[in-house]
């Protein structure tokens, strides 16, 4: 019955300005991973080349939070930051039951409904806190975690913006197809963030013609990063998350957009807050 109520509010309201700063983030943030493949610099400074990957893994972290600061300015209620901190937290719980071994990771498909759910805003900011409450516990923090963060931020929002129209087997359809391809990007953006380290390390050596050169041709550090990625996670990690994904969607899609759906209405996050003047008087 619930699908004939029309689409639920969305939990994380997305006026001209917080929209645009997430649009323009967005961006700035898949140029961040996407640096090595337009990188040409002049012998002068090719010995500069390197600091790249640092400057980012320090400047990301600032993108992350200028997007959540906008989006928290009237955007997110206290009911919706109730219902964020409780899906992060089940999140977190979820993403050590796989620990990523074959590329198990059940974090990326309740990001994927909820993102579905509650839309585009709300999905960019689950992403981001998921990722860090999961990385506290199960000490994964490192300089990999912006990186992390950013890329589940994508894949919520993504979701938030596949077309609202399509119901039942065909929406399940849809999310089972976004959630393999949102496997293979994150794995993608993953590892196109490693590979700028290789250039001139051991790996590069023993696996000739994969490592990032500075300054090459596109075409040919396209190709170096392809054959990379193929050899070290899309045939693994990106295969077996994608197949998480699709199972689980598959599964319990259902299920937990009901559930979803349903704490959306009853949360009525579009509804004004309305004060009882008699009680008190």
């Amino acid at each position: 019955m619930s699908d004939f109520l029309g689409p639920p509010p969305r939990a994380v309201r997305l006026p001209l300005r917080p929209a645009l700063v997430l649009g323009v983030a967005s961006l700035l943030g898949i140029a961040m991973f996407c640096w090595p493949l337009f990188a040409h610099p002049q012998p002068s400074g090719a010995a500069h080349t390197t600091d790249a990957p640092f400057v980012f893994m320090a400047t990301l972290p600032v993108l992350i939070l200028v997007v959540l600061a906008e989006l928290s300015r009237g955007g997110i209620d206290a009911k919706a930051l109730a219902l964020l901190g409780v899906l992060s937290a089940v999140n977190a719980g979820l993403r050590p039951l796989g620990a990523g071994t074959g590329g198990i990771e059940l974090v990326f498909f309740l990001l994927v409904l909820a993102g579905r759910v509650f839309g585009p805003g709300f999905g960019f900011v689950l992403g981001s806190t998921s990722l860090f409450t999961s990385a506290l516990l199960t000490a994964g923090v490192g300089p990999w975690l912006p990186f992390q963060m950013l890329a589940s931020s994508l894949i919520g929002l993504g979701a938030g913006l596949l077309p609202r129209k399509p119901r039942g087997k065909a929406e399940i359809t849809m999310l089972v197809v976004y959630g393999v391809v949102a496997a293979y990007f994150f794995g993608l953006l993953m590892s196109l963030w490693t590979w700028p380290f290789l250039a001139g390390s051991s790996f590069s050596g023993s696996h000739e013609g994969l490592g990032f050169v500075p300054g090459a041709p596109l075409l040919d550090n396209l190709h170096r990063f392809a054959v990379f990625t193929v050899l070290t996670s899309t045939l693994g990690w990106d295969t077996g998350r994608a197949i998480t994904n699709a199972v689980a969607i598959l599964l319990l899609g259902p299920a937990v957009l009901a559930v979803l759906r349903r704490a959306a209405r009853r949360a009525a996050f579009d509804a004004p807050a309305v004060f009882d003047q008699t009680s008190a008087s």
